[in-house]
């Protein structure tokens, strides 16, 4: 099928903004707890009223400080309550939020600021409020830096004071649907990163669709979402946004070494994340269930799971037997797995990269049923993701409501719908580029199934084409070697090479576990470890796995460990961990080279 679409399901308001979201809440919902925020190791309540009135008393400090309509303020923070009451409370000013990666070098932040013509800017730290002082000089029109640990909010409030509740909604109501809410940057794989505008109506025809088609995992006073995502990402903002339109209890966790505890105490109904939390949750479990001697009956529980899911998907469904043995491992594993997410979420939605059809079916099989989807910062998130009530695991859904999608004739994904950006920011010849006769050109290859559900299959740019003539998208090998619990990232190579290569880092996190697995001296690094025959042999069967996914011409051949994980701050990740493939093959050719060395 070449191209696919589904009616709309959420009326665009004509002349409407965001904020009308919030006053909307207050006026239907005024006692429901729209929001929650940790105060002193407890979980505090914030109803729709009140965030209202405390986003209507921030707002007026902007206006105070002289922010006007139209104008850029920049966020910079962790995921936190303030993230989001500030994100409305720039939009109630008449403003356009710019958020900015917690973790973004100075220079990073200087382009942004710059570019986005920013006059104000509210960061979270010390250190925050350091990198962007240290690069003012360059930002002239920067008049305002506010931080969030030193009372921002409460500053804000205070200033306020003399602005009137009327000047603060004339404010409010400035902005139309087609008016910028954000400019979102890119992350930056290839040269400086883009903002792409996006609209007040690109986000209600994004979150408006998905509460729609998902309405029984967003029902008002029921269901409640924790973010961990950053909000500076995309996806995160349409966690964010889709829990007020909806409205159900959003809370925040900045720190995700703490997800565990911060799940198991807000109990959140959905869990939304990125496919490295589902293998890693998956991966700790199987190491722990190994060390306390129980490895054999998580594996045969994993198989009983994934065998029951598949079962789903045959008209016969799941035999006697298999649903005797389910039952039975639902209550000595399943059970207690879900209890690590928190105990009452039976769905999550995932998106950002492949979460795998086993690991997938995993999850369906414990009763988590997670959902992949697929979006860009230019489609405002999800541009296609699962139903909740018709998933096809291996695929990431059919199209957003409302909206097309279509393959061109080279195979790339190609979309239509008012979810989709009005452009890059500042740069005509780069949205020419993206957008081209009403569609804008993903750069993703992809199939559409006889019902719609779209498959990615790779990157146009990242296609590898061998020796021998043989092309290789690397997204379906590499998602497969990094499942693997030692795995942390993977990089195929092989261009104008005569076979496939991979270079491969080791997981940090579960290194230490291997090492005592395996008889190996504490501490021992996987520069110190690159070599072993144990965990080399452990990578290989990684591999296997990923081989045997693909055929022998597009198969790795031979691996490279690297001394170190990949990271942001050595430049070859983005900050939503997206590969930078270009500095990694640059700063690691005498590792490529050595794969092909006789």
């Amino acid at each position: 099928m070449r191209e696919f679409s589904l009616p709309a399901l959420y009326e665009v308001p004509a002349d409407g903004n965001l904020t009308d979201l919030i006053r909307r809440n207050a006026a239907l919902h005024p006692e429901v707890a729209v929001l929650a925020r940790k105060r002193d190791g407890r979980w505090e309540d914030v109803t729709a009223r009140d965030f209202l009135a405390e986003v209507r008393e921030t707002a007026k400090g902007l206006v105070a400080a002289g922010v006007r309509p139209g104008d850029r303020v920049a966020l910079m923070s962790r995921t936190r309550y303030e993230w989001t009451l500030l994100d409305f409370a720039i939009w109630t000013a008449g403003a356009v939020s710019v958020p900015v990666y917690e973790t973004s070098s100075p220079e990073q932040i200087a382009w942004i600021l710059s570019d986005s013509g920013a006059v104000a800017c509210l960061v979270e730290s010390d250190a925050h409020a350091g990198a962007v002082n240290s690069v003012r000089d360059r930002l002239p029109g920067l008049l305002h830096v506010w931080q969030i640990e030193r009372d921002a909010v409460g500053q804000l409030r205070a200033e306020g004071t003399g602005i009137t509740d009327a000047e603060v909604d004339e404010r409010a109501s400035l902005a139309d649907a087609d008016s910028p809410a954000t400019i979102v940057y890119t992350s930056g794989t290839t040269g400086r990163p883009k903002g792409c505008v996006l609209t007040h109506r690109n986000f209600f025809a994004e979150a408006g669709n998905v509460v729609e088609r998902l309405r029984p995992l967003f029902r008002t006073g029921e269901c409640s979402v924790l973010l961990f995502l950053p909000v500076a990402h995309v996806f995160g903002r349409l966690v964010e946004i889709a829990a007020v339109l909806a409205p159900i209890r959003l809370g925040h966790c900045a720190d995700i070494k703490n997800l565990t505890d911060e799940l198991a105490s807000f109990r959140p109904t959905m869990v939304l994340g990125v496919p490295r939390v589902f293998e890693k949750v998956y991966n700790s479990a199987r190491a722990k269930a190994q060390a306390d001697g129980k490895g054999g009956i998580f594996d045969k529980a994993a198989d009983a799971a994934i065998a029951y899911s598949r079962a789903l998907d045959t008209p016969a469904g799941p035999s006697l037997g298999l649903r005797i043995k389910h039952r039975a491992f639902d209550k000595l594993v399943y059970s207690k797995l879900r209890s690590v997410l928190g105990g009452r979420a039976r769905h999550a939605i995932s998106g950002g990269a492949p979460l795998g059809e086993r690991l997938g079916h995993f999850y369906r099989g414990i009763g988590f049923t997670v959902l992949e989807g697929y979006g860009l910062t230019e489609s405002c998130a999800a541009t296609a993701f699962n139903p909740w009530d018709r998933q096809k695991i291996g695929t990431v859904g059919q199209p957003l409501p409302g909206s097309v999608i279509r393959i061109a004739d080279d195979g790339e994904v190609l979309l239509h719908g008012e979810h989709i950006f009005s452009g890059y920011w500042n740069n005509e010849a780069a949205t020419g580029e993206a957008l081209s006769d009403g569609w804008f050109h993903t750069g993703d290859l992809g199939t559409l199934d006889e019902d719609g559900y779209l498959a990615i299959t790779g990157r146009k740019k990242e296609i590898i084409v061998t020796a021998g003539g043989k092309n290789v998208a690397p997204a379906v090998i590499e998602d497969r070697i990094r499942a693997h619990a030692l795995v942390a990232e993977c990089m195929v190579v092989g261009d104008g090479r005569p076979f496939v290569g991979a270079l491969i880092t080791l997981d940090e996190d579960f290194l230490p576990r291997w090492l005592e697995e395996h008889g190996k001296p504490a501490g021992s690094t996987a520069a110190e470890l690159r070599d072993d025959p144990e965990l080399l042999a452990a990578v290989q069967k990684a591999v296997d796995d990923g081989n045997a996914a693909v055929s022998k011409a597009e198969s790795v051949r031979k691996f490279r460990v690297l001394p170190a994980q990949f990271s942001e701050e050595s430049g070859h990740v983005t900050p939503s961990m997206k590969l930078k493939r270009a500095v990694v093959a640059k700063d690691f050719a005498h590792e490529i080279d050595a794969l092909y060395a006789k």
